[in-house]
């Protein structure tokens, strides 16, 4: 078996990980109890369950979650385009280049955690400066991604369509772009984790609603369970907007090879270097 083919999510494998995750959940379940941990310190599993039960069954923790998932899909969406258009200028204009480059560094090098008061003072407490915030720190992913993409194809490859009266419009649609879009799928997936950082992070600062609020309200009535939970909905939020990135690269970027439709490798080489000569046919 090759140790580089990837797990099959096959029944066994999925029980192993599903076994390993309650193991780990008893674990810190005995230790909390053995060492009696305050609950204001680590919760127990199962109050955080019980907490997680409550917030969902009476919908507070779904009108919450509802607010931070709109707040961060609007900042991706603005954030990623920006950050391919200007990808894009960068990599195919160097006037674009010079001018507006290195505004974009100064501009990521800017800690967004000191940003945040500031965008939530001018933008005030509502969803509006959380989307700006969203987007401020998931567009330079989706910039340096696009920029290294469209400059990675080969310049033979540009040559050869130009030398076929190719225009640069049709050397970036049919040449540039679907050698970029590996890279770009992956700017894409780091930038729809740093929106979802970012519009937290401004709830922190200041929010009407959203899970970042609710934490923080949990945090000052010292209800640390609660606060556990709507962690745990923020990691299941993150997990499954990974998976729908990686679901649409799968379709999107359809020539991609996979690791386990590599072709696979003969048994004996020795037998395929072996020269057949034709046979003497005799009259």
């Amino acid at each position: 078996m090759n140790s580089d083919s990837p797990i099959r999510p096959t029944f066994l494998n999925r029980s192993i990980s599903v076994a390993l995750f309650f193991i780990l959940l008893g674990l810190w379940e005995f230790t909390v109890r053995y060492f009696n941990v305050p609950a204001f310190v680590i919760p127990k599993p199962s109050s955080v369950v019980i907490a997680l039960y409550n917030g969902l069954s009476s919908g507070l923790y779904l009108w919450h979650m509802g607010i931070t998932l709109a707040e961060v899909l609007a900042g991706f969406a603005i954030g990623s385009s920006i950050g391919f258009l200007l990808g894009v200028g960068i990599a195919t204009n160097r006037y674009v280049e010079y001018f507006v480059y290195p505004y974009a560094i100064v501009l990521q090098s800017l800690p967004k955690v000191a940003l945040a008061p500031l965008i939530v003072l001018w933008f005030g407490l509502g969803i509006t400066s959380k989307v700006i915030a969203a987007a401020l720190i998931c567009f330079f992913a989706v910039m340096v991604n696009t920029v290294a993409g469209l400059r990675s194809v080969d310049q033979d490859r540009v040559d050869l369509v130009r030398s076929l009266d190719g225009s640069n419009f049709q050397v970036f649609w049919m040449l540039r772009l679907p050698a970029a879009l590996p890279f770009i799928m992956a700017g894409l997936e780091i930038a729809l984790t740093f929106a979802l950082i970012g519009a937290v992070v401004a709830e922190f600062i200041g929010a009407e609603n959203g899970l970042g609020m609710l934490v923080q309200s949990m945090n000052f009535s010292m209800d640390v369970a609660g606060s556990f939970s709507v962690l745990v909905v923020l990691a299941a939020v993150g997990l499954v907007l990974n998976q729908l990135i990686a679901q649409i690269r799968k379709r999107l970027i359809y020539w991609e090879r996979r690791p386990d439709t590599a072709a696979p490798e003969p048994e004996d080489a020795d037998a395929h270097n072996v020269v057949q000569t034709p046979s003497r046919v005799t009259s």
